[in-house]
């Protein structure tokens, strides 16, 4: 027998064949819990990383992430000088000049509210996702004084447009005054290209070339409405704008994307977090059912702990001994838990193709996105094992209150 003495006897009593059958069930039904807990955990978590990692990516993608924007309304000018004279902070990756405003598009009968975003794709390149997910044409198809705009595919066939079509751009900021009221700046634009990124932004934005925009809003010559900052993390824009605050004039402002975008990402999370919660109590669950296999073996095996501690064993040792048989449980089953649950990861989407389930299709055919955090992987086991290890303490100590003389009495 190795040492020491504990160990060897509570790793024995838990892979031991013999006893009751009833307690047998009951201990391998407790290790089967918390391995289904926790490989449900682990699906679950890395499903909704993977929602939450393509909404950051499609959607702050496209919009600014962070701005630095003219408070006046003809805009900034010598936009470059100020990007120049900016000390930005190393998440941030690129930054291109931007015009954008709210207003309406207008096809057959359809007349959409918008995001107006003016762009200049000279400046920019790979970190604007919206190059990656172009249906028709290019972001280089927007020239200036070409009046070309580039719509999501969902909203030109709600518009009922295609491309090499007009649509008719009205934006209210550039109006002017006439004799009949304030007249909102309005012009024909032709659809030059789709893009499509398979998310609610699809509907809601219309991007064309700065200087168009600029011209139907009535900006003075070389004016922008700011400058957009691309991050390497989008979460990180809260930190970003309280460094660039400070070197910031009164005639400028600090943007971030949550002001538009946060309570979606908000609820997100929040229902993420739900969901976690939800898991993580089905996990509780599972590792206080140990409890009742543990009092089950106890019951079963009181003679045996009894003539243990007639030989010698003492109460801590009979109380270390009942504590490895309650964590066997739970190490066994996290670590099954574990390696079910990243299996099913690697193949939950080959798995639903071959099932013919469909519940989620992008543009890209990617299925189901899903994203492994190795830190989350290790706090659920850790978690599934301080839960076992703690429900095992009362019914081990129970256990070894127990007196010899007691037990024995009628044997």
């Amino acid at each position: 027998m190795f040492q020491p003495a504990p160990l060897f006897l509570g790793v024995r009593y838990s892979r031991s064949s013999q006893g009751s059958a009833f307690t047998r069930f009951i201990n391998r039904f407790s290790l089967l819990g918390i391995m289904i807990g926790v490989a449900a955990l682990i699906v679950v978590t890395s499903v909704m990383n993977g929602f939450e990692n393509e909404l950051k990516n499609r959607i702050l993608g496209v919009v600014p992430q962070v701005t630095i924007s003219a408070t006046a309304n003809t805009g900034m000018a010598d936009w470059q000088a100020q990007r120049a004279a900016l000390k930005l902070p190393e998440s941030v990756l690129h930054s291109s000049p931007y015009v954008q405003i709210e207003g309406l598009v207008q096809g057959r009968g359809q007349l959409n509210a918008v995001m107006l975003q003016g762009l200049y794709p000279e400046f920019e390149d790979h970190h604007n996702v919206v190059t990656r997910h172009m249906v028709r044409g290019s972001l280089n198809n927007l020239e200036a004084g070409e009046y070309g705009i580039i719509l999501g595919r969902p909203l030109a066939n709600r518009l009922d447009v295609q491309v090499g079509e007009q649509v008719r751009i009205v934006a209210a900021a550039g109006g002017q005054f006439t004799p009949v009221g304030v007249m909102p700046a309005q012009r024909m634009f032709r659809v030059v290209g789709q893009f499509e990124l398979g998310a609610e932004i699809d509907r809601q934005l219309v991007l064309m070339h700065g200087d168009d925009l600029a011209r139907l809003l009535r900006f003075p010559e070389g004016h922008v409405s700011g400058i957009r900052l691309y991050l390497d993390d989008a979460f990180r824009a809260e930190q970003v704008a309280a460094v660039l605050a400070p070197q910031v004039n009164e005639e400028s402002r600090i943007g971030q994307w949550t002001e538009r975008y946060g309570r979606l990402f908000a609820a997100v999370r929040m229902e993420k977090g739900m969901m976690l919660f939800m898991l993580t109590l089905v996990v509780a669950v599972a590792a206080f059912n140990v409890v009742s296999a543990l009092v089950m073996v106890i019951h079963d095996k009181r003679y045996d702990i009894a003539i243990l501690q007639t030989q010698g064993l003492s109460r801590p040792a009979v109380f270390a001994m009942l504590l490895v048989q309650g964590a066997y449980n739970g190490i066994v089953g996290t670590l099954l838990g574990v390696l079910i649950g990243l299996l099913l990861c690697l193949l939950l989407n080959p798995l639903l193709d071959a099932f013919g389930v469909g519940i989620m299709a992008y543009t890209d055919g990617a299925g189901l996105p899903i994203v492994i955090e190795p830190w989350q992987v290790t706090g659920i086991a850790l978690l599934a094992l301080v839960l076992t290890l703690f429900a095992t303490i009362y019914p081990a100590w129970r256990a070894a209150a127990i007196k010899p003389a007691q037990a024995l009495r009628y044997e």
